[in-house]
């Protein structure tokens, strides 16, 4: 049994498929999926877990090169957006309208959807090599 790090195996086994500008999205409750990208849904209920939780837990696993967020989070879920600011310090922050955000979920790998009931939680983090 694996005693550390990830312990879902769909987000595992696409974070390891993982190349140079892929995309893995990791959503709120409530963003629309495109049929044609693989959903791995791991909410269970109001806010379990939490965006932010998935988020932090992605970042130990992913070499992140760059991060897209929708420009409409930093007003209507301020805290989660100082919160990820401050978790991907260093790394280019992109910020674009909601309506272009789900245009590009189409591009992703996978879509990680948690139980975040805050609005515009949603963000796509693009891979980098880790060498």
């Amino acid at each position: 049994m694996k005693k550390s790090g990830i312990l879902n195996i769909e987000i595992s086994r696409v974070i390891a498929s993982m190349g140079h500008g892929d995309y893995i999205v990791i959503s709120d409750a409530g963003l629309p999926i495109p049929d044609s990208v693989e959903l791995i849904d791991v909410s269970v209920s109001k806010n379990i877990p939490q965006f932010i939780d998935v988020l932090s837990s992605i970042l130990v696993e992913l070499e992140v090169g760059k991060a897209i967020l929708a420009k409409e989070m930093k007003r209507n879920s301020p805290k989660i957006y100082n919160d990820v600011r401050s978790l991907l310090s260093g790394i280019e922050i992109e910020e674009i309208d909601h309506k272009d955000f789900k245009e590009k979920i189409s591009l992703a790998k996978a879509v990680i959807r948690t139980g975040e009931f805050s609005s515009y939680s949603n963000i796509i983090l693009l891979s980098e090599v880790v060498f």
